[in-house]
């Protein structure tokens, strides 16, 4: 196994405090999520306390394991990254907004775009904060083919939220002036859920950068949260999952047990007749992943996902940077994982089904440069744009 080390020295604020157990230590995997997912040959990303890390290094040299250095202070790139949130509360899209300003944002954009926006609630967090949900498409009297779009499942995956953001206005900046976007919209509707985990998301600018899952309170324990991309009913809690509430990959008490699950799907399953695609969006891999990821069985509609996202979609987002994406059943390309919104979306019927992981291929992981905003939403629209007009052109 080959672990890339990301060295952490805590002092300053947001704290970073969530660890697994490693041998006698305590570590944090950023990739795969959970030391259990760990398979022989495979990459590891980990971040280590400072106080920790000769033994981690020790055990490691012991193992016979390729180490490297990512982050000599973790902290330190966090502060830095904080640090340049605090020049600016405008919104802007090549910076990392918060969710005051990005709740501000979804009201203004919508009431300044009403002919091509529609703004509704799908539900509450379990904070209480509402789920904005924009519907982006030319208003009809008719219902058209639509796709769901949804970012910040993970809530420490930052550049997903700043690429529905980017998403949204380049959908409405550009309607008249980029034929394809506005025959797309002409034509279908979007459904996007800027931020999804918006506890979580809000707990990363307060007091744990590296927050992952929801923040709801877990009966008989007083570890917080649940892994809602282990939420859903697919394979749920059968692999790559687990029952233990202080897991990162907790998949909650039940089937939808977090009220965040539970909004999603049920918006998608009331439109599920005319939601074709459904989009979901992670980070960090650079992977065009698709169903199944809670069993090893392809896809009724293997040969056409496999087709379609290796020749054309990744094809696409490669042509602007170069970006290499890799992609494939999610079990076989990543790791097995059960419950996921993917999974669930293609079995109620969602044949178009993707999950993205954006950049990077963990140089930064989920800290991510803001300099990088710009280029990963600029290739990321190439792709979604085309497997839009796929689904557009594919009516089933």
């Amino acid at each position: 196994v080959k672990l890339f080390l990301v060295v952490l020295l805590y002092y300053g604020r947001p704290r970073i405090k969530k660890v697994y157990k490693f041998h006698p230590l305590q570590v944090d995997f950023w990739k795969p999520d959970s030391p259990d997912l760990v398979t022989i040959g495979m990459n590891v990303d980990i971040h280590v306390p400072a106080a920790q890390l000769d033994m981690v290094f020790t055990i490691l040299q012991q193992s016979g394991m390729e180490v490297k250095v990512m982050f000599e202070n973790l902290q330190e790139a966090v502060e830095t990254q904080m640090d340049n949130k605090m020049a600016t509360k405008a919104h802007d899209y090549t910076k990392y907004n918060n969710w005051a300003t990005i709740n501000d944002w979804v009201i203004s954009i919508s009431s300044a775009n009403a002919d091509l926006i529609s703004r509704q609630v799908i539900g509450n967090t379990y904070e209480g904060r509402p789920m904005h949900l924009l519907q982006i498409g030319k208003k009809t009297s008719s219902a058209k083919p639509a796709i769901f779009m949804d970012c910040g499942f993970h809530a420490r995956e930052w550049i997903t939220h700043a690429f529905c953001q980017w998403f949204i206005k380049e959908a409405v900046s550009t309607y008249g002036s980029d034929p394809e976007m506005t025959n797309l919209l002409d034509r279908m509707d979007f459904f996007v859920l800027p931020v999804f985990n918006i506890d979580g998301y809000e707990y990363t600018w307060t007091k744990d950068r590296m927050w992952r899952k929801t923040r709801s309170r877990n009966s008989g324990s007083s570890c917080i949260g649940t892994d809602p991309n282990r939420n859903f009913d697919a394979g749920w809690c059968t692999t790559g999952a687990s029952s233990n509430p202080c897991s990162e990959t907790y998949c909650g008490s039940s089937i939808e047990s977090e009220i965040e699950s539970k909004n999603l799907a049920n918006f998608i399953r009331s439109n599920k007749s005319i939601i074709k695609s459904y989009l979901t969006i992670h980070s960090y891999s650079q992977m065009l992943l698709f169903p199944y990821s809670y069993k090893y069985d392809l896809a009724a509609h293997h040969s056409e996902l496999v087709l379609f996202a290796v020749a054309y979609a990744i094809a696409a987002l490669r042509s602007l940077y170069g970006t290499r994406y890799t992609s494939g059943p999610g079990a076989v390309t990543i790791y097995p994982s059960a419950g996921g919104s993917d999974d669930w979306a293609y079995d109620l019927g969602v044949k178009y089904s993707y999950t993205f992981e954006l950049r990077d291929e963990g140089r930064y992981g989920f800290l991510l440069p803001e300099s990088q905003i710009k280029p990963t939403c600029e290739e990321t629209m190439l792709s979604v744009k085309y497997i839009a007009n796929h689904v557009l052109n594919n009516p089933y």
